[in-house]
């Protein structure tokens, strides 16, 4: 069996997060985060193909998350 992709998805509404994880789980290994520094530390512990992101978040914009997530991850899409 081949490994799947995964998929990271930052929102601070954990139930946007729960519905897109519902929606990939069958064809994607899709991991959550409520914030966007639990974001980044989920990028530096796992390999994340894509990242879906909020833009409006406490704490870090989804902009300021993607830039950093750049540095920490340079081949995540």
């Amino acid at each position: 069996m081949q490994p799947r992709n995964t998929i990271l998805v930052v929102d601070d509404e954990p139930d946007v997060v729960k519905t897109v994880q519902e929606l990939f789980r069958y064809d994607y290994r899709v991991l959550g985060a409520n914030s966007g520094e639990e974001g980044l530390g989920a990028l530096r512990r796992e390999r994340v193909h894509v990242l879906m992101t909020d833009q409006r978040m406490p704490g870090m914009t989804g902009v300021e998350l993607l830039r950093r997530a750049r540095e920490a991850s340079p081949d995540t899409v």
